[in-house]
């Protein structure tokens, strides 16, 4: 999922098989660069093993993930070499980070007169909320010691009774997002995911451009039923992206790197929004969000259908132009690879034929997704059908549950997730979500905006400050309902402003480094500079606001969704 706590290292199936298209340089050649929050990050991404010929060739492993204690795992693991320093103990909470968040929560709380309309409780828990917020910003302590010391504050000041404070844990939405991290597992572990997006290299990879239209097709193609976005970037498509360009010369770290994988690189994250905006289920955060517009009364009839349909037009004009745009403002020097098809030939090749386990893969999503399609009208709820198909893999041996207590980033999320829906909603019913959209809705009015001015001014605020975020889910989380409120008493349209801020939440996590889990994936491989990540993280955002804005605004008009 898009952004998320801090999980175990993933291997993808693509580093442990032995194949021409892997062959790299040793592993001390990759820069370790320091991902900048846990918030961001679901998953870490070894390099790929430099030796992969020691494994067998032919017959798939599919044996659970975990760190192998073979010597080449401790070499694509520095924490588990001897020689390599002991982890540092755990020195509690950053004390001027853990300052600052306390003291906009007491300041809110004690020194912001409450308004009149506004009861105590409320804003109570509107300060304890904002000392929330500020934390998951600041990180004095991880995101889910935190979310929990926020909950744990509210029950304390006895702002929410102990079941209201642990309500949202009951929550489908956020049930179907912990399954969706098993899903990916399972598209990881049984090496799906990395064949798919191997054929479609060995079909569009003779040039460095069709190449980068392979991928970002392979993962349009792979999203609606693997959702989450850091998965499929640390799990399928960074390990083949960087096998591709060392086999190209183009290192990490390295003037070589411009060859091929700088632009492979930013081509696929800044691909990746749009694939996550196609469908409702390509991302967590696109049913966080739905669910949130429902609890403020917008209601989206046949969710799956009515999502893709407004999102198809405009996310596949900006799949189809984003890779040719980079490639004019961020050319590689490598513009044809015609050994890519060879090479993704005799990687299929050394696979062989599909695995029971992948076909079992196969046909359990092609169910969920069936149900997720067609579930209103069969009356199952799309938490059931993801519940039936876990409950299929784990039967049929697929996943055990040892991969599913593995997957930390799941409960974490769990853990901290509910905690921010729960506030959110509890604000919601306290009335403050409704006060603060008054307060905005008049100072629209005073301005004499109309209701379209008034949506693109609210979506470029609800856009821009996800610089302050380091977590998609964090932020539908703290300010979706907010500013969904605000566009309904502006006087937007209910399943307009639903439905674009949904998409802007997808499109945003490519705005820099931090800004999703996939962004840290990416960036954390080497290719790309820090400069160049916000360089053209904004640029790519104007040009995608632009395409968005123009084909969406006549979609949608089509759509008679306003």
């Amino acid at each position: 999922m898009e952004s998320s706590a801090l999980s175990r290292p993933i291997i993808s199936p693509l580093s442990i098989r032995s194949t021409p298209i892997l062959r790299h340089r040793p592993v001390s050649a990759l820069r370790s660069t320091p991902l900048p929050s846990a918030a961001a990050l679901s998953f870490i991404v070894r390099p790929l093993s430099p030796n992969p010929l020691r494994l067998r060739p032919v017959k798939r492993c599919h044996s659970p993930i975990r760190a192998s204690s073979s010597p080449s795992s401790a070499a694509l693991n520095p924490a588990a070499s001897p020689s390599a320093s002991p982890p540092q103990p755990t020195q509690g909470a950053k004390p001027v980070p853990f300052a600052i968040s306390v003291a906009i929560g007491l300041a809110v709380r004690f020194l912001v007169p409450r308004p009149v309309d506004v009861t105590p409780q409320a804003w109570q828990l509107l300060a304890i909320f904002l000392s929330t917020i500020a934390g998951l910003v600041l990180s004095p302590l991880s995101v889910g010691a935190w979310a929990f010391i926020g909950l744990t504050a509210s029950i304390i000041t006895k702002t929410l009774t102990f079941s209201a404070a642990f309500e949202a844990f009951t929550n489908e939405v956020i049930w179907l997002i912990v399954i969706s991290f098993f899903f990916a597992r399972g598209f990881v572990k049984t090496g799906l995911g990395d064949r798919i997006a191997t054929y479609f290299v060995k079909w569009l990879g003779r040039s460095t451009l069709g190449l980068s239209y392979g991928l970002t097709i392979s993962e349009a193609f792979i999203a609606p039923a693997m959702p989450s976005t850091t998965a499929r970037a640390g799990g399928v498509f960074l390990p083949i992206i960087k096998s591709l360009s060392l086999q190209s010369g183009s290192k990490p770290g390295d003037q070589s790197a411009g060859k091929l994988g700088s632009y492979l690189i930013m081509s696929q994250l800044q691909s990746a929004g749009n694939s996550s905006a196609l469908f409702l289920t390509a991302a967590a955060q696109n049913l966080l969000c739905l669910k949130l517009a429902e609890e403020l009364g917008v209601r989206i009839s046949s969710p799956w259908v009515s999502w893709f349909k407004a999102a198809s037009l405009p996310a596949i004009v900006s799949l189809l132009a984003t890779p040719l745009i980079l490639y004019k403002l961020f050319p590689p020097q490598v513009k044809d690879t015609p050994d890519a098809p060879a090479l993704a030939t005799k990687k299929l090749e050394q696979m062989g034929p599909v695995t029971t386990n992948e076909w079992v893969m196969v046909v359990t999503m092609v169910l969920a997704v069936s149900l997720w399609v067609f579930g209103d009208a069969l009356g199952i709820p799309s938490v059931v059908a993801a519940m039936l198909g876990l409950s299929i893999l784990l039967l049929l041996g697929v996943l055990n549950w040892d991969d599913c207590l593995s997957e930390k980033s799941a409960w974490d999320t769990l853990a901290w997730f509910a905690v921010l829906v729960g506030m959110a909603g509890q604000l919601t019913n306290l009335g403050i979500v409704t006060w603060m959209s008054n307060c905005v809705a008049k100072l629209l009015q005073s301005f004499s905006l109309s209701w379209p001015a008034a949506l693109c001014v609210l979506q470029a605020s609800y856009f821009l400050i996800h610089y302050l975020f380091a977590s998609q889910t964090g932020h539908v989380g703290a300010l979706y309902s907010a500013f969904l409120a605000m566009h309904l008493a502006a006087g937007v349209p209910g399943v307009l402003a639903a439905l674009a801020l949904a998409y802007n939440t997808n499109l945003f996590g490519a705005l820099t480094h931090y800004s999703s889990g996939q962004a840290a994936v990416y960036y954390g491989a080497g290719y790309v500079e820090l400069p160049d990540i916000f360089r053209l993280g904004f640029i790519v955002a104007l040009i995608n606001a632009l395409m968005w804005g123009v084909v969406g605004t006549f979609w949608w008009k089509f759509l008679r969704l306003y």
